[in-house]
């Protein structure tokens, strides 16, 4: 089975005392992911215990005291270190108290690797009592180069981002390339080689586990929810929520609680502003692009190929922006964009800067005149769809 390139860094962090928190959206397999640390250990004949909170009578014993683990996994030698895996840990009632109970009693030989499939969760129910205790790692769906290894096509994933693909790789990164665009990075999307099919879990995803998010969020108009979800995949850029409140008639105030819970569950990414001193300069309204360039293609009802589209230039973006997702923090990137529409797509670590365009003619230097003047010292670098595999982020 494939692993995932977040398998190495847990892997390592099994041998820290600090709680591996493990958080993503749902489908993004991380129960995959536990299951094959977990299976890592037993092969090495280490004490190991799985468990999911899926499973509504070992979760009632949890909630009921945190000792009660005992009573659920086998017993150990308290003289070497033993692994718990807990999978959904969001559905304990307190689990804060759950695991810092664990981590306090035994935290020396008892090393606890939980999973999480929202934030939202995690920020309202884990304390501050838990700081210092726990690291948390994130789960996307497949980036570019993970996509390229689950279609065993692992001698292509080194030339990613390199600044220079051979020639005779060239057509068949592009072919996998159009296929990432449309499809996006989930793992049972990208396993699935019938192009219908993608469709249909593309479309469960959807009506089964962003439902359940909303459910569990205890929203009461989840279809104000789903229609703010689609305003963003099609109007990806510059967020105003007051824009968003009068289209759909509803508060800001709700308008930016639903984009809340879309960042909570890990669908959407907002990034703010570049800026300095200039008065000109935006600095509060942000962008949002979505996580999964499947799941808002999806909800664009729009699977035809990139070069035929009218939105191929906001596809492009979208997955750029992916690509910078997967190499960077999210405070690490950055636009810019003046008063007066100057903008500048996307400024990497305050130091490198990329505009996005479909083609190279659609490109004009002097349009960034203001911005090249002022930030003398950031690079602009043109990216495009034909040298967008080619560029080095």
């Amino acid at each position: 089975m494939k692993r995932r390139s977040l398998f190495k860094k847990l892997y390592e962090h099994l041998d820290k005392r600090q709680i591996t928190l493990l958080l993503g959206a749902r489908q993004t397999g991380k129960t995959t992911l536990l299951k094959q640390l977990y299976n890592e250990l037993l092969s090495q004949k280490k004490q190991a215990s799985f468990i999911s909170l899926e499973d509504h009578e070992i979760l009632n014993l949890l909630n009921t005291h945190p000792r009660n683990l005992f009573n659920v996994i086998p017993p150990f030698n308290e003289n070497e270190k033993a692994f718990v895996f807990i999978d959904e840990i969001q559905y304990l009632v307190d689990p804060t108290n759950f695991l810092k109970y664990h981590y306090d009693l035994s935290g020396s030989n008892l090393k606890m690797v939980v999973s999480g499939s929202s934030a939202f969760y995690i920020d309202a129910k884990f304390k501050d009592s838990l700081a210092g205790r726990k690291r948390i790692f994130q789960l996307p769906t497949l980036s570019l180069e993970e996509f390229l290894i689950f279609k065993d096509k692992d001698t292509l994933a080194p030339y990613l981002n390199c600044g220079k693909i051979p020639e005779i790789y060239l057509q068949e990164m592009y072919k996998q390339l159009n296929e990432y665009l449309l499809f996006g990075g989930y793992p049972a999307v990208v396993l699935e080689n019938d192009l219908l099919e993608k469709k249909l879990i593309l479309k469960d995803l959807v009506e089964s586990y962003i439902k359940k998010d909303i459910e569990e969020s205890n929203l009461k108009t989840p279809k104000i929810y789903y229609d703010i979800l689609k305003m963003l995949a099609a109007n990806s850029g510059l967020f105003n929520a007051n824009n968003f409140a009068n289209h759909l008639h509803i508060s800001q105030t709700s308008v930016i609680l639903y984009v809340t819970l879309m960042k909570s569950s890990f669908h959407i990414t907002e990034i703010r502003p570049y800026h300095r001193n200039s008065t000109k300069e935006l600095r509060k309204m942000p962008k949002i692009y979505l996580n999964d360039l499947g799941l808002r293609n999806y909800l664009l009802n729009n699977f035809e190929p990139i070069a035929t589209r009218e939105d191929r230039g906001d596809l492009l973006e979208n997955f750029v922006f992916r690509r910078f997702y997967d190499m960077y923090e999210p405070d690490e990137i950055k636009f810019w964009r003046t008063q007066k529409k100057q903008e500048v797509d996307f400024i990497i670590q305050d130091s490198k800067a990329y505009e996005v365009k479909f083609t190279d003619q659609n490109f004009k230097l002097e349009k960034y005149k203001f911005f090249t003047e002022n930030y003398p010292e950031i690079p602009l670098n043109l990216i495009h769809f034909g040298n967008v595999l080619k560029v080095k982020l």
